[in-house]
């Protein structure tokens, strides 16, 4: 049996000092501050001109599925407690709010929020909800940057029940087929669907603009659909093989936003590299504590070309030539806003969510999570080099914890990101933004230490919160499912 690896907390670390030394002690180059400033000296309060607006600070919240709207895809109070806390957050970039699915059949649960004709008020109304919440705590709401994300899940959908899975893939892939038990004949998604779709995702961008959004995402992150898009080197015909074709859905639902909804600006959340899916190693794990990940074999899947941003001779090294490419086509069609994400949660989530806790379906972490939050930090800052024009938004951020403001204050001083983003982290600690600008520290209680409860419960039917640090959460009947789940 393999021995068992246990890195150290984060909360172990008693000063930037004691965090860098053990940053350089595993290899990994980071740079992080030894104080956090307040504001307005401090790099993360500073403004960002984007064209004719103005977004009023660095923090950007990103998008997050609470699992909890109703099934015709409307909020519910817990949705627009969520909301609520994105404005209180103090966050002047708001990206998403969460993922809202362009068609019934492209949802990832049955409770995903839609963006189809009859939610235009819901939307109207979370938007509403979210900038009154940070006009009480902010001198104003008129430096907000919202936006709104559309997705279709893809291989990943699970539109009407919580237990079954319905994919919509859009070719074999060697590994994932067989890790989530699809047929050698398992129809393909087909080009007539694929024309429909566009114009799904262009109406419910018209529907934002009209409801006062003032930006969509166009969703190619986390092996969703416009991310699978992206590998799909296999699929023949005009969605498949080129970068030309790869390329074509993202682009064709751009030109025609451009077309439906002229003064609404496009971003894309971008998996900008990918590695091969991972297991729990077998050999490694006891009655108590699952194995440590390892890759799935790939052997006979090389030249690996089934994913996006590596290298297909070795599916385990980053290789961003194409990213680089496919950011500057985003560039050529007026995008502006740039949200740089990695990887899968579905199959290899600890490159896209570092986390000492893994989820129940996940794995024990085979680095020290600090490596993964560092390989997303480079990747992000490698593409603001090349693309000093475009706001770049940075993810990765959570697992820093107490050092989460120390790192992104160097971040966004060097150049090297515009905004941080803060995902899980807002679960726990939706302040988080305003305690660092006006007091340069944080509350330890309620900092994030990614227990993976969030991603747990879903995973498992139950709605999406934190439910070991938030109060609202701790009292509702799933944190007691939620640990004899655990437990058992």
């Amino acid at each position: 049996m393999s021995e068992k690896v246990r890195y150290p907390r984060v909360s172990s670390f008693k000063s930037a000092e004691a965090f860098r030394f053990h940053l350089a002690s595993i290899g990994v180059k980071m740079g992080c501050d030894d104080e956090v400033m307040k504001a307005p000296e401090s790099p993360l309060a500073d403004e960002y001109t984007l064209g004719a607006f103005t977004v009023g600070n660095r923090f950007c919240i990103q998008p997050m599925e609470g699992w909890d709207g109703t099934e015709d895809g409307e909020p519910t109070d817990l949705t627009r407690r969520r909301w609520q806390n994105f404005g209180l957050s103090g966050a002047k970039l708001i990206w998403g709010g969460e993922a809202f699915a362009v068609v019934p059949e492209g949802r990832a649960n049955p409770n995903q929020l839609m963006a189809r004709p009859g939610s235009q008020q819901a939307m109207a109304e979370l938007r509403k909800i979210l900038l009154d919440a940070h006009g009480e705590v902010m001198d104003s709401t008129d430096d907000v940057l919202l936006g709104l994300q559309l997705t279709h899940s893809g291989r990943f959908c699970r539109p009407f029940r919580k237990d079954r899975m319905e994919p919509a893939i859009l070719y074999r892939h060697p590994i994932l087929d067989g890790k989530f038990g699809l047929d050698d004949d398992y129809p393909l998604m087909e080009d007539s669907y694929i024309d429909d779709l566009i114009g799904h995702y262009v109406r419910g961008a018209k529907l934002a603009w009209e409801a006062g959004y003032q930006f969509v995402d166009v969703k190619h992150c986390h092996g969703y659909l416009g991310h699978e898009f992206l590998s799909a080197y296999q699929r023949p015909g005009p969605y498949g093989g080129s970068f030309e074709n790869r390329t074509r859905f993202a682009r064709q639902i751009i030109e025609g936003i451009r077309i439906e909804a002229p003064g609404l600006q496009v971003g894309v959340r971008l998996s900008v590299f990918d590695f091969v899916p991972f297991r729990p190693d077998p050999e490694g794990g006891d009655e108590r504590r699952m194995g440590s990940g390892i890759p799935e074999d790939f052997a006979a899947a090389l030249p690996y070309e089934y994913g996006f941003g590596l290298d297909p001779s070795d599916p385990l090294r980053v290789h961003l030539d194409e990213a680089f490419q496919f950011i500057e086509m985003l560039s050529g069609l007026g995008v502006e806003l740039v949200n740089i994400s990695c990887g899968s949660p579905y199959y290899n989530p600890h490159i896209q969510r570092p986390a000492l806790f893994p989820p129940s379906d996940g794995y024990q972490p085979p680095e020290d999570p600090l490596v993964g939050v560092a390989r997303q930090l480079d990747a992000v800052a490698s593409v603001k080099e090349r693309f000093p024009h475009l706001a770049v938004v940075g993810s990765g951020y959570s697992y820093l914890q107490e050092y989460l403001p120390h790192v992104a204050q160097h971040y966004v001083r060097a150049n090297k990101v515009d905004f941080p983003g803060l995902g899980r982290m807002v679960l726990s600690y939706p302040e988080l933004p305003r305690d660092v600008l006006s007091e340069g520290k944080m509350a330890r209680k309620l900092i994030c230490r990614t227990f993976s409860d969030c991603t747990t419960a879903p995973r498992n039917g139950m709605v999406s919160g934190c439910f070991p640090l938030d109060e609202f959460y701790k009292e509702r009947e799933e944190a007691s499912a939620l640990k004899k789940l655990k437990a058992s």
